[in-house]
């Protein structure tokens, strides 16, 4: 599933590309798992920008994904569609009972395939069961962090999670990021890998197609005069940041600890920061 060149036409299509929706199947969601989605511009229920740079872009209709499929399902496949909300693709299904849902479709979803949820599902890739049904090396993705909570992590394109061993009542879980990390082994994964894995490699190309996102210009601090950011001002010329890095309010940015103090590391066996410096 490669990326697809543009034909060289503009300056900004030169150095375009698109996703390949050769896996798409069907181009019209199901009604009744559509919900409409409000464009609030990165503002909070008191209209105070809360997420700067976010406004406009074109309109969508939110998919509603069911996170939390319970045990004994047998789903068939019936299309694979396109959400505007997510970078993986996802599947419609159709259960034993009749009813419809939304799931994350991973690589080798296709039209017509049976999926098993719960204890007893065989071990095959896009089947869903606890983290203690899944063999040590597995890839997995979807993973529960709260067991009944519904799927949290490793959703988003060509995402996947390593099972690296199992520990009393805790699994070893390798993410994407590198970190190990302990989940309890009643959680629930699905086996495999997240779709859509070309996803980062698409270059934007130009502004234009940017703002249809939803995502408005990010102007630099060191461009800015003196009384509009901590970096602004000075005499002519480039110049850098003359401080250390810091938000237009002067809070300290790029390295300061934002993490709340009541948060915990004790499910955190290796940190995704060691492993970047291992890699280093």
């Amino acid at each position: 599933m490669p990326v697809k060149q543009y034909n060289p036409t503009t300056p900004a299509r030169r150095g375009m590309t698109t996703q390949d929706l050769s896996e798409v199947t069907t181009r019209k969601p199901l009604k009744s798992l559509l919900k409409s989605k409000k464009q609030n511009a990165g503002r909070n229920n008191s209209g105070r920008i809360t997420v700067r740079h976010r406004g406009g872009g074109v309109k969508r209709h939110y998919r509603l994904v069911n996170h939390r499929l319970p045990a004994g399902l047998t789903l068939t496949i019936e299309e694979i569609e396109y959400d505007p909300n997510r970078s993986a693709r996802i599947a419609r299904v159709k259960d034993q009972h009749g009813l419809y849902h939304y799931i994350v479709a991973d690589t080798s979803m296709t039209k017509g395939k049976t999926i098993v949820t719960g204890e007893d599902a065989p071990i095959e890739t896009s089947n869903r069961m606890p983290l203690s049904r899944i063999p040590v090396g597995t890839h997995i993705y979807a993973i529960e962090l709260t067991p009944g909570k519904g799927a949290q992590i490793v959703r988003s394109a060509g995402t996947k999670a390593q099972l690296m061993a199992k520990e009393g009542n805790y699994a070893h879980v390798k993410l994407p990021s590198g970190e190990v990390r302990l989940i309890r082994l009643e959680a629930t994964a699905s086996i495999g890998t997240v779709g859509n894995v070309q996803h980062q490699n698409v270059k934007i190309g130009s502004a234009g197609r940017k703002r249809r996102k939803g995502i408005r210009p990010t102007v630099r601090g060191v461009v800015m005069n003196a009384a509009d950011h901590p970096h602004g001002g000075g005499d002519g010329g480039r110049h850098g940041t003359g401080k250390a890095p810091r938000t237009p309010w002067g809070q300290l940015t790029l390295g300061y600890r934002t993490r709340r103090r009541k948060d915990s590391n004790k499910l955190i066996v290796r940190s995704r920061h060691d492993a970047k410096r291992k890699r280093k």
